[in-house]
Parts: structure tokens; sequence; C-alpha cells
């Protein structure tokens, strides 16, 4: 009925940093809201996503997105704050020219 897989040996990590998201998930997240059905959960948890990916800094990367967004060139445009999930996650970015 089960049955196991080896794996290479820079597996051991992998499940602390799964752990971590999973912890970051819930913390940020889940926590707050109770899904109404799988089509919420789903609806959340892509938001929550898009979130974490594009909009979200993370201190094990030295404060930088993971996959940024082309943005304004301009500096000294206004900063505005955006949300997400009816203002649970925040975020600021430049305004464009």
């Amino acid at each position: 009925m089960w049955s196991t897989a080896s794996s290479s040996g820079n597996v051991t990590n992998l499940n602390a940093h799964a752990e971590r998201f999973v912890r970051s998930v819930r913390d940020d997240c889940l926590n707050h809201i109770v899904p109404l059905g799988v089509s919420h959960l789903r609806h959340v948890l892509h938001e929550y996503l898009e979130h974490y990916h594009h909009e979200r800094n993370h201190q094990g990367i030295g404060n930088r997105l993971i996959e940024p967004r082309a943005g304004p060139a301009n500096d000294n445009a206004e900063v505005r704050r955006k949300q997400r999930l009816g203002g649970l996650l925040s975020f600021y970015e430049r305004r464009a020219a």
C-alpha cells in the first residue's frame, strides 16, 4: 500500500522550507479567514500566492521580492497602498507617472 522513494542528500532542508511556507500562509492569511468552500479557499490561496511572489519582501533574500513586476522608472512618484483580500494583505508601490 505505502511505498517509499529514495532522494538525494539535498532534501534535508526542503522540509524546513515547506513548513515555513505553510506557517506563512497560515499566519498571514488563513488564521484570519474562514473559507466558505473549496472555491473560496482556492481564491484566497491564489491571492496569497500573488502577494507572496510579487508584492511581499522576503528577509531571506535581502528584503527583495521573489518575482518583481516591472515598476515605474520614476523614483519620485507617489507611493500608494494597495490591498488584497479586503485589506488583510497590504503592500506599497509607486504610482505610474
